[in-house]
């Protein structure tokens, strides 16, 4: 297939937004936190609250949206929802411009953000599967996040020295902006999108907010991937704030050398994604998704043997290194196998219902990995959640329709039934 790597112009701008977008959000990552503490003098239970409440309230404020989003032209909501995400986060730098920014403001900023976040991310991959055949998905798929990988790798030290020279509120207003862009590259994608097919009543009723959920658990490939990434992703991200108190505080890391630690690996997801289309090609779909979403799970666990001095840092980089680079491989792999699977009517509510449950499984994992860290010490808990990682390629699918998927064509519709 001669072009199966020219995915046109329309992808190539919706690539372009989805970039720019992501290197604001990595510029301002822990821009909130920062104001919390050096501007509103926040105290450890607030920043906290900030993090997790923020998220787990956002996931909720998102899950209406879902069926809204799913009966309607995909890109003019791309377009609001990164106007929606503009417009909130400028008022973070108008109100301290103005000298009236408040805690509230900054939670209520960031329950919006993250709802807009997750109808932006439904709507996106159900306007891709219509833009793109199903044959190029998984090419396409793993443009965006090795775009991830790489603006996870550069975004964070640009916007430390971004912070160290203009302070936390300027990050957040170049986070804005880069919305912004990215609605105009939207935009800029042209063409003529159909209008979803409406069902008999346009509004949205309360048994449709549960749509998602249903149709994911009743498919026997999706429901254990469902659960396999919720709690993958939770339990890794649980670790995080457990990790930067252990390398920061008893084990004497500098911020620089905790930054260095998590940037680097990031080259691991680049390569990993760039060689997703290959393995599969080679080695199948399901040989894949099994052997990368199983590798990750062995990774973690290394860090409860983490050390002072150049042999502890080299341990963390290699540990997350091996982690990011399998990651790299599964996730646009499990995502277009996620699309694929879902049927066209079903994608936003499908994504939005997946979006949200692993947002709220990240921010309840935190906050009890918190406790336990409390209890038992960071090095220890984060040995629990490492040992806890080894059991979720249990929850892998295996066989059945995992085994006959190919990126080259799209299998027959899950049935679904209300």
């Amino acid at each position: 297939m001669k072009n199966g790597h020219r995915l046109g112009r329309p992808f190539g701008w919706l690539w372009g937004a989805y970039g720019t977008s992501a290197l604001g959000t990595w510029l301002a990552f822990g821009a909130f936190p920062l104001i919390a503490i050096q501007v509103l003098h926040a105290g450890p239970a607030a920043v906290a609250a900030l993090a997790s409440v923020g998220s787990l309230v956002g996931a909720a404020a998102a899950v209406p949206l879902g069926p809204w989003v799913e009966f309607r032209r995909k890109r003019p909501v791309l377009i609001a929802m990164d106007l929606v995400r503009f417009v909130a986060l400028l008022t973070i730098p108008a109100a301290y411009a103005l000298g009236v920014l408040t805690f509230l403001q900054l939670l209520l900023v960031s329950v919006t953000v993250a709802a807009a976040d997750i109808a932006f991310r439904a709507a996106s991959g159900a306007y891709l599967k219509t833009l793109l055949p199903a044959e190029h998905l998984l090419v396409a798929n793993a443009r965006l996040e090795s775009t991830a990988w790489t603006t996870t790798m550069i975004g964070p030290p640009l916007g430390g020295v971004a912070v160290a020279l203009l302070g936390p509120v300027a990050t957040v207003m170049a986070d804005a902006v880069s919305h912004l862009l990215s609605a105009l590259g939207v935009r800029a994608m042209g063409g003529h999108e159909q209008q979803p097919a409406r069902r008999e009543a346009s509004r949205v009723r309360a048994r449709d907010l549960l749509d998602g959920w249903r149709y994911i658990l009743a498919d026997a490939t999706l429901r254990p991937l469902f659960f396999n990434t919720a709690l993958f992703n939770g339990l890794v991200m649980a670790t995080q704030p457990l990790l930067a108190v252990l390398m920061l505080g008893p084990l004497g890391f500098a911020p620089w050398q905790y930054g260095l630690a998590f940037a680097a690996p990031s080259i691991g997801g680049l390569l990993g994604s760039r060689l997703a289309r290959p393995l599969v090609t080679r080695f199948g779909h399901r040989r894949v998704l099994v052997m990368a979403g199983a590798s990750r799970a062995v990774w973690p666990v290394g860090l409860a043997f983490l050390g002072p001095g150049t042999g502890g840092l080299l341990l963390v980089i290699g540990v997350e290194f091996g982690l990011i680079f399998c990651c790299g491989v599964f996730n646009p792999v499990c995502t277009t196998y996620r699309l694929e699977r879902t049927a066209t009517d079903r994608v936003v509510r499908t994504l939005s219902a997946w979006a949200a449950t692993a947002k709220a499984a990240t921010a309840l994992l935190t906050a009890v990995w918190g406790v336990l860290g409390g209890l038992l010490g960071p090095r220890p808990a984060v040995g629990l959640a490492g040992v806890l990682l080894l059991a979720t390629p249990l929850l892998l699918p295996r066989g059945g329709a995992a085994a006959s998927f190919r990126p080259d064509r799209a299998p027959e519709p899950t049935r679904y039934v209300r």
